[in-house]
């Protein structure tokens, strides 16, 4: 009999010694802070459907990133609301769009700060989609070179590492072959491999005004019950250049996340959407949970599953809970 000789108990008697046996340990490193940056000046909106998330201007975008860089936050993930959006959603690629010259201004202040760019065109275009609409539908192939004119200006801007998050076939070898023939071999693409058509996007909808003006994106993101096609999306952005897979959303993906992990042992980043956050602060401003430790759980089990990188509106909080000795 295995008990009472082996009583699993033991290791767990004490805090320090919890510490000492604990399997999986959480990171100030392991995160990336999605920010939402707006034209104009001297703003910072909340952004009523993600509690402790605002809309910067640039002015006080630099601003909010010595907290960030105080912190140890090693890099953010920016997305732009233009001016105005149109159907080619050209202020995505203009080289005076609002990333471009929040990315300038970001270096020139902030060199050590890791940038990422998430590309895509919903929040540009006047129909809210991630590409160009023909004959009522998202023209995958006529959208790969819009795509990779966002990626080549934003690096161009100084960007450090592009993110596509469009989910078009083809759109990493198109935005790996725009970069390398401008010389930007060096650049990283963080793929939104396997991103889901999820229910829980529905709060960064309202931050980043992109939702559609019509239909749905169930014809080019996932669909929530399919696993075995994740795998396929990666092995196919790995072969086009990618050089971090991403799954998105992540704690209902906590299975996707170790199968990629597995499958193909290359750096994983999870996005830890703005559905998820919202229901924990939700939860907690209710009473219902204790919202420092159970985020630090959430981001934990994200973590144990098998992300390398975790993209997360509570990196700043998370920092300082993991700062706290």
């Amino acid at each position: 009999m295995a008990f009472p000789i082996h009583r699993l108990r033991r290791m767990r008697f004490s805090e320090n010694l919890r510490r000492m046996v604990r399997e999986t340990h959480l990171s100030i490193d392991d995160l990336i802070y999605p920010m939402f940056v707006v034209p104009g000046e001297k703003i910072k909106q909340p952004i009523t459907s993600m509690p402790d998330n605002f809309h910067f201007s640039i002015d006080f975008l630099l601003k909010e990133l010595q907290e960030v860089r105080d912190l140890g936050i090693p890099g953010i993930l920016l997305f732009g609301l233009p001016e105005k959006k149109d159907q080619f959603g050209s202020e995505a690629y203009d080289s005076g769009g609002i990333i471009q010259r929040a990315v300038r201004a970001i270096k020139e202040q902030f060199q050590d700060l890791l940038v990422i760019t998430d590309i895509c065109m919903c929040e540009y275009t006047s129909h809210g989609h991630c590409g160009i609409i023909k004959n009522g539908c998202v023209d995958n192939d006529h959208t790969l070179d819009f795509l990779s004119q966002i990626a080549v200006s934003h690096v161009e801007a100084g960007a450090d590492m592009v993110a596509p998050s469009d989910m078009m076939d083809g759109r990493i070898a198109a935005i790996r072959s725009a970069l390398d023939a401008k010389g930007l071999t060096h650049i990283p693409i963080m793929s939104y491999a396997a991103k889901y058509a999820s229910s829980f996007y529905g709060p960064f909808r309202e931050a980043a005004e992109s939702s559609p003006q019509f239909g749905d994106r169930r014809s080019y993101q996932m669909d929530a019950a399919n696993a075995q096609e994740a795998i396929r999306e990666c092995a196919f952005d790995l072969e086009e250049g990618a050089d971090i897979l991403m799954v998105k959303p992540a704690l209902s993906y906590l299975d996707i996340i170790y199968r990629v992990k597995s499958k193909f042992q290359m750096p994983v980043a999870a996005y830890n959407v703005s559905g998820e956050y919202s229901m924990l602060k939700a939860a907690a401003k209710n009473g219902w949970v204790d919202g420092t430790k159970t985020m630090m759980e959430m981001l934990t089990s994200i973590k144990r599953a098998g992300a390398d990188i975790i993209l997360t509106y509570f990196a700043k909080e998370a920092a300082q809970a993991l700062g706290v000795k």
